[in-house]
């Protein structure tokens, strides 16, 4: 049977999963590579928009899943 706290980190992966599912592509993969394309690496691109905010959510939601987990170890260790 699942605890509360287990509920809780089921929902953060599921907000996980989706934010990172929402998020668009970054490089051109590995067919830029081997094409030669994305020639411009090191140009600097600015999130912005709704893009930046699904970013920002991910690492929010990441941060948050980590921290549950760690206190949920403490937590079983001193029981």
């Amino acid at each position: 049977m699942l605890n509360w706290y287990d509920w809780i980190m089921l929902v953060v992966a599921i907000v996980i999963i989706i934010l990172c599912l929402l998020q668009g592509g970054k490089t051109e993969g590995a067919s830029g590579a081997i094409t030669g394309g994305g020639l411009n690496v090191f140009v600097k691109t600015k999130e912005r928009g709704a893009e930046k905010v699904v970013s920002v959510l991910t690492l929010i939601c990441a941060i948050l899943f980590f921290m549950i987990a760690i206190l949920i170890e403490i937590g079983a260790s001193v029981s």
